[in-house]
């Protein structure tokens, strides 16, 4: 069971990926002070484990009630977390998880930027659901396993929100570059694991566990 939470904090970490944040939340709360940053960033991890909660809840029941087994899933989800790796490894857009130029735009005029974009895409977006479907599929609820990957997500949700609320010393440490390598660096583990995830769903339906 410990490789597999390890498994799961490094993917939804990788997925998550605070650091790309940070430039982002810099430039949506530029000419903003500290507290409200901080209100935002709170508000938005808030939303964001309230929505990964739910579906680490309710997750298994909903591919039981659409039909979807899971080894297909894990097919499914690992081609979309591949997707999301080459995005973090070209830096090439491509919706998963990044915002768009007319998003972007209208998240500038929004007063409270926590619930979109920060919450939804950003944090909570289909590739750390995906995730969180993959690890939960399969596992009772209440299970020591079950408890101890909530766990994984709170810690990789508070590692978010302490980097979000250091925002300002984070961006002069690292800067854009800085931020840019790591990226790329972790999409490469990311297409590894996904191509991981898809080989087990595969193996799976074939029944050659």
């Amino acid at each position: 069971m410990f490789d597999e939470l390890v498994k799961f904090f490094v993917v939804l970490l990788v997925v998550v990926e605070p650091l790309s944040l940070l430039p982002i939340l810099a430039g949506l709360t530029d000419g903003a002070d500290d507290a409200y940053r901080g209100r935002m960033s709170v508000k938005a991890v808030g939303v964001s484990a309230a929505v990964c909660l739910g579906f680490a809840v309710s997750g298994g029941l909903l591919l039981r009630l659409l039909g979807i087994s899971v080894d297909a899933f894990k097919v499914g989800g690992g081609i979309l977390l591949f997707i999301l790796a080459i995005e973090m490894v070209f830096a090439r857009p491509s919706g998963a998880r990044s915002i768009t130029p007319g998003e972007d735009a209208a998240a500038h005029q929004r007063v409270d930027i926590s619930v979109f974009p920060l919450a939804f895409p950003l944090i909570a977006g289909p590739g750390a659901l995906a995730t969180i479907l993959l690890a939960f599929a399969g596992v009772p609820i209440g299970s020591l396993q079950f408890v101890s990957q909530i766990g994984v997500i709170v810690l990789v949700l508070g590692i978010t929100l302490a980097l979000m609320l250091m925002t300002g010393p984070m961006m002069r440490a690292i800067g854009q570059t800085g931020g840019a390598v790591m990226g790329r660096l972790l999409g490469v583990l990311l297409a590894a694991l996904a191509s991981q995830y898809v080989m087990d769903g595969i193996r799976g339906a074939l029944g050659l566990h």
